[in-house]
Parts: structure tokens; sequence; C-alpha cells
């Protein structure tokens, strides 16, 4: 049987304020345990919680980004479940009316781009955490400790529609929600820390089937390696836990990495199970039209306004100019190193952006932010290809020598150094052709008789006798010259 995978995506994003998104405590990583939660957080009685408009704000600017309806009045509700992490024992979040409502998120997967359609974005406050080491209770049992200085963290949750048909779809997908929720500023994205968390809802069904499948929840995925690991474990699981007359019930998993496996934490419950109902102590949230208006003047240019441009105005492929805007710090860069280079050289800056750059981030695994190498010194060894003085080969050398920093990392101080610069003069160029013409006359027979890979022989000998520092079209045109 051929079977179809169904993906949503529900992603936590840490919202970017200082505070919390009900009280004033601090929201800093890495504190020390309970040092930064209040009365509010710890739901002592007589606290009232009170909205943070940052967080409001960074809502705002995620459904305008996405082209969201922002509903004018939303409310606040009760989602009553029972965790030890959870002081109130209840979450403060949104449901029947979210402040983001719809919306789009587009990206590609390979070269073929994909568009999936959000079915909101609302807000809530985060939980605490349970910490399980190095606790030890009075007679040596182990313990659980609870830290509540995540409490009342804000989230923008972002629910997808379950559009997406495989785990690369999925990661392209995370990939581009989490470039932009960073390009906005209304997350840093560090998914090591919690800030950008992942919920996969995995189904399968027969090919061709309506109806969707029974869905199970992979919890709190913080890596996009882990999610399409995550999701093609639990495919495999589903798919042969139906074809062995097994039957996949609906619960919550969690990813184990070590073992690349999912496990089951709990059944998964329904919405109704959490008793929702408004909050008494907020009133609806009212968002005017002038707000929204002041929003809008302070957003940077969008991802995909920046795509069009890059097309239209550099004349960019739509792939290339969307790799370079999954990110605002590599379009940036790239910006600024192509317009340091002559009209009509975008492209160049494009290639080596996407492909050499990019390379030595992924090796030494580090952000562009981080590059050793600035546009301005890429767009100066660029400079170098354009006029000639080095072949795109040894522009090669070149950048792996400025990596690392070698004479500065000056492009013009490495070539000199290296005696790396490009024989261009003609009469130089064909004085070589001549004494490998001579030297090869059978070859140039073959060449003769309509054999090409004879002409690309002749080719690599001139190259060879120009120790590889001949122009490379240079040789080209005047060996098809002197052939005839």
């Amino acid at each position: 049987m051929e079977w179809e995978i169904v993906i949503g995506l529900e992603t936590h994003t840490q919202l970017s304020t200082e505070s919390k998104i009900f009280s004033d405590s601090s929201t800093r990583y890495g504190a020390a345990p309970n040092t930064q939660a209040n009365e509010v957080d710890m739901a002592l009685p007589g606290s009232l919680p009170v909205l943070n408009q940052g967080a409001v704000e960074r809502a705002i600017q995620f459904g305008l980004a996405v082209g969201a309806h922002i509903a004018p009045r939303s409310i606040f509700a009760r989602k009553n479940y029972f965790y030890p992490d959870l002081p109130k024992n209840y979450q403060i979040s949104q449901f029947e009316i979210p402040v983001v409502q719809g919306g789009t998120i587009s990206f590609f997967v390979g070269d073929e781009e994909k568009t999936v359609n959000l079915t909101r974005a609302h807000l809530e406050e985060d939980a605490g955490k349970s910490l399980h080491e190095n606790f030890t209770g009075p007679h040596g049992e182990s313990s659980t400790g609870i830290d509540l200085n995540r409490a009342g963290t804000p989230l923008l949750e972002i629910v997808s529609e379950p559009e997406m048909r495989s785990a690369a779809e999925a990661v392209a997908y995370a990939r581009a929600l989490h470039g932009l929720v960073v390009w906005l500023g209304i997350c840093d994205g560090n998914m090591q820390e919690g800030s950008f968390r992942i919920d996969a809802n995995v189904s399968v069904r027969p090919k061709g089937q309506q109806e969707l499948g029974t869905r199970s929840e992979v919890k709190n995925v913080n890596s996009f390696r882990f999610l399409e690991r995550a999701i093609l474990y639990e495919v495999r699981r589903q798919i042969e836990l139906i074809e062995d007359g097994g039957k996949v019930v609906q619960e919550t998993r969690l990813y184990d990495s070590e073992r690349d496996e999912t496990r089951s934490m709990r059944s998964k419950e329904d919405s109704h199970d959490y008793r929702y109902f408004p909050d008494p102590d907020l009133p609806a949230l009212v968002i005017e039209p002038e707000w929204i208006a002041r929003v809008i003047d302070a957003m940077p240019e969008l991802p995909a306004q920046k795509r069009l441009r890059f097309e239209r105005e550099l004349g960019l492929s739509s792939y290339d100019a969307a790799q370079l805007t999954m990110g605002r710090a590599s379009s940036d860069y790239f910006e600024e190193a192509a317009g340091r280079l002559p009209q009509g050289q975008a492209k160049l800056a494009a290639n080596w952006v996407l492909g050499e750059l990019s390379a030595a981030l992924n090796r030494d695994e580090i952000d562009i932010g981080q590059s050793p190498i600035k546009p301005a010194a890429l767009a100066a060894l660029l400079a170098r290809i354009i006029d000639g003085t080095i072949s795109n080969k040894m522009a090669r050398d070149v950048f792996a020598a400025m990596w690392t920093g070698e004479n500065g990392g000056d492009a013009d101080a490495i070539i000199a150094a290296r005696g790396l610069k490009q024989i261009s003069d003609s009469g130089a160029i064909g004085a070589m052709i001549d004494e490998v013409l001579a030297a090869n006359p059978a070859i140039v027979e073959e060449f003769r008789a309509g054999k090409q890979k004879a002409f690309n022989s002749l080719v690599g000998q001139v190259m060879k006798a120009a120790k590889g520092k001949a122009n490379p079209q240079q040789v080209n045109d005047l060996l098809k010259e002197k052939l005839g």
C-alpha cells in the first residue's frame, strides 16, 4: 500500500521582551533557579496579571509579516491542566479568538517553491521547568526540583495547517519560520536555550484517502536535524504499526536523539479536556487601527519584499533571492558585498555567498556574523576575478587563505605573496599555445577529425604550461583562433 504523510507544526516562539507577559520579572536566560519569579509568576493569592504591551506588538508584527488578519478584539482564556511546573494549575493562553488569524509561509524545498497556510498565532505564557538531575531526598532517593524562572515567559504559538507531506518540507517550513521571526527581531531564535521549540503533529493515510489518520504529537523538538529525524522515525513507526494490524493512538511523544526514536509520554488531550474559559482577571485585548499603523511604520523591509527587490533590481533568480533572504544577516552581508562590485555582478556575489562562504560557515559551525571574511573583504576578492587578475579556481585558494587570516586576510596581499596573478597577455598566451600545438600534432589531428575531447586536452596542456595562471577564457578563444 502507498502511504501519504500528513504533517502540521506548532511552534512555540519565545518573544524578545525583557519582562514576562503578565509580570515585570526578567526573561533573562541562565539565572539561578527561582530568582526571576515574582508573586504573579508563582500564582500567590491576590496577585493579578497585567499584559505586556511589547508582547502584543511583536505578535502584530508577525501577523503583518505573514499577511494574516489581526483581530481587533481578542481574549485570553485559562487552559486548565495539572503539572508540577505550572503553579496556577492553568495556563493563560488564547483559544476562541487568537490575536493572529490565518497567513502564509513560503519557502523552497530544493528548487520547488511551496506555501503553507497558517491556522493562527496566539499569545500565551510559558510554564516552569522540572529539573530531574542532582536532586536527592533526605534518604538518598531521587527527587525533582522546580524552577519557575521560565514561568510566564511570553510565547507566540504559531500553528500551521496540516499541509506538509514530507520531513524535508517540514524542516524547510520550520527554517523559513525561524528566519522570519529572527529577521523581525521578535525572537532571538536560540533553539538550544528553548527560544524556538517545535511540536510536530504526524499522521499517515492511504494515498488518495481524504480523511486524516490518527496523529501523534512529537513534543518540544529544538533542532532542525532532530525534527527531520523524529518525523522520519514516527512515519516508519506508524506505517509498520498499521501494516502489522495495529492501530495508531492519539498521544504525545518525545524524541530521544541518542536512540533516534520517539517514546510515548502521555495520551494526547483534545481542546475540550482543557476546560477553556475566559480569564476573569484580564480584559479583552483591543487593537486599534492606529496601533497597527504605528507597528507598520517601525517594521523593517520584509524578506518577501527584499526577495522581489533582489530579483527586479539585481537580476537574481527566484531561488537565489529566496536563499539569500532566509536570514536578515545573510541578506545584509550579500547586499553590502554586491554593492561594492560593478553593476551587473550581483550574481557573482550571490554564487560566492551561497557557495564558498556558506560551506565554510557550515564546516566551522558558525553564523555569518562570525565570518572572518567581512563583506568588504569578499568584494575585494571578487573584484580580482572580475578584472581578470585571478581565475575562479585561484580565487577559491585565496578565499581559504583569507579565512585563516593569512596576510591579514587581504586578498591583494595574498595574491602578491603567492604569485597568483593571472597571465592575461595575449602574446604570452599565444606563444604557449604555439608550443603546445607543435608538441602535440596527433591531438591536433584528432580535433580536426571532429573529436571535441581533443580540444579540451589541448586547453589542459596550455594551462599546465602556464602553471594554471593563464586566463582560461583567453586560452579558449586564442586556441580556437589558431586551430582555425
